[in-house]
């Protein structure tokens, strides 16, 4: 997989200014993040595993096919990156009271 460079000067498109956009895309980041584990650890538990306390450290290769399939997704940063450059995440600050 190839370094492909994102042009962050977009991001001031969609945002009053860069470090505004940047923290809205590392929110996002942390949220795609944490959806992957949930997800990630919800298709763990399906899989029946022998437990036999001798065969720890065998492979599962049902477990394997999961693990490289999240493996090759796109990363929740650069994903969120991409979300923000292209104004498909809407933000709002909060309202102080």
């Amino acid at each position: 997989m190839g370094i492909t460079p994102l042009s962050l000067s977009k991001i001031k498109e969609n945002a009053a200014n860069l470090y505004e956009g940047v923290v809205v895309a590392a929110k996002r980041a942390r949220k795609l993040n944490d959806e992957n584990k949930i997800e990630f650890n919800g298709l763990l538990s399906t899989i029946t595993t022998g437990r036999d306390d001798d065969f720890e450290d065998r492979e599962n290769p049902e477990q394997l096919k999961i693990s490289n399939e999240f493996e090759k997704r796109e990363k929740p940063h650069i994903q969120a990156i991409k979300e923000v450059r292209d104004g498909k995440v809407e933000f709002r600050f909060k309202e102080k009271k």
